[in-house]
């Protein structure tokens, strides 16, 4: 698949060119941002989505720009939807024209 079509998921992304690079820990980065372990692991191991508040607390202790997390979770999102996308029964709309 095209990687732009299946971009991978944000805590991957943290995980491996954040957090790796610093040889930071799921318990030394979690402090670091004040958040549980259990929080911040959910998010790295991919299983829990990025939310604005996290992406903020990673910019301010790390640098990343929040803006561009959060879009790295809206592609990853949009992605995952796109895949069942024709489960998804929805009639266009179309005004009437009287």
């Amino acid at each position: 698949m095209n990687p732009m079509k299946n971009p991978p998921h944000p805590g991957r992304i943290i995980r491996d060119e954040v957090l790796a690079p610093l040889a930071l820990d799921v318990k030394n980065s979690a402090h670091i941002l004040g958040v549980a372990r259990s929080t911040l692991s959910r998010l790295l191991n991919e299983r829990a989505s990025l939310s604005a508040e996290m992406a903020l607390r990673i910019e301010k202790a790390f640098g990343p720009q929040a803006d561009h997390l959060m879009r790295l979770q809206l592609a990853y999102d949009m992605a995952q939807a796109r895949c069942h996308e024709d489960q998804i029964q929805v009639t266009r709309y179309h005004p009437s024209t009287s």
